[in-house]
């Protein structure tokens, strides 16, 4: 039996490379855009708050020479987005123009919005959230915001370094430099938020509904794949394994199941074979029929 179908969710109805998902993406990329403008606004820069990349600049140049966020931002993004073009290559280039041109735009905007707080740590805190839930918005349309990400993968792209390191590299330097220009205490707290910005870009593309990855040995293997196919109406697969003891070839049944099914997976293999092995582990994100499509 067939996995079980999952209601059609919205975005399903936008083919990847059809122009209503193109549309849908730049709608995503501006709404993000401004997201992240307001919660840069609202709590980073009256908090002086640097959490990494060209914002992060923005808020020491402000604090050193009194110009606006949003000039300096354009500032170094166009040269940045120019230097992708020719190095990165044009795909690279018409993903992140939209976003290299709205964020400054939308943080020029609300720059005279009214400030809730400017205690740093609640500013760290929500600012982190704010900056992370309008990038992860950006990010799951398939675009960009430029700026030191753009500086980190042409450094990637000459050093042959881990992207992940060399966008750390960038905001770290950010950081160090607030930690100078600013003060050591902005500094932690930039990391606080740099930390609450990463988790929630997380959450925001893969999803809060964990779904798990069970393995199983056992004796009774067929019992076991006729209960899961039929019972819990989930598909699984079985892989070839060798017992590291005793070198006897065994079946590895492996199966793909939502968080709420675990507790009646657990329960059905233990009524056929109490002593089952069985590994239960987190999958971030599953696409394919019956779970999470593109």
């Amino acid at each position: 039996m067939p996995p079980k179908t999952r209601k059609r969710r919205w975005t399903d109805h936008f083919p990847i490379e059809g122009p209503a998902r193109h549309a849908l993406d730049s709608i995503m990329i501006i709404i993000g855009a401004f997201i992240t403008a307001t919660a840069f606004n609202l709590f980073m820069v009256p908090a002086h708050i640097a959490s990494g990349g060209v914002s992060g600049l923005s808020i020491i140049v402000q604090n050193q020479l009194h110009i606006e966020p949003a000039y300096t931002q354009w500032a170094l993004n166009i040269p940045l987005f120019i230097a992708g073009f020719f190095i990165l290559g044009r795909n690279y280039a018409i993903r992140s123009l939209l976003g290299t041109i709205v964020l400054p735009l939308f943080v020029f905007v609300t720059k005279d919005w009214s400030v809730p707080t400017t205690d740093p740590l609640l500013a760290s805190l929500y600012g982190g959230i704010g900056v992370g839930l309008g990038l992860g918005i950006v990010f799951r349309g398939r675009g960009s915001t430029g700026g030191l990400a753009t500086l980190a993968q042409i450094v990637q792209k000459f050093s042959g370094l881990n992207l992940s390191l060399c966008v750390m590299l960038m905001d770290g330097t950010v950081i160090i430099l607030a930690g100078f220009l600013l003060s050591p205490e902005k500094a932690l707290y930039a990391l606080i938020g740099l930390y609450i910005t990463g988790k929630v870009i997380d959450m925001v593309e893969l999803g809060l509904n964990y779904t798990k990855v069970a393995y199983i040995i056992a004796e009774k293997n067929d019992e076991i794949s006729e209960a899961i196919l039929t019972t819990l109406d989930r598909g699984l697969t079985k892989l070839s394994g060798q017992g590291g003891y005793t070198g006897d070839d065994r079946q590895v049944l492996m199966a793909v199941v939502g968080q709420s099914e675990v507790t009646r997976l657990k329960k059905l293999v233990q009524t056929i074979e109490p002593t089952a092995f069985v590994i239960i582990t987190n999958a971030h994100e599953v696409l394919g029929e019956g779970f999470k499509r593109t």
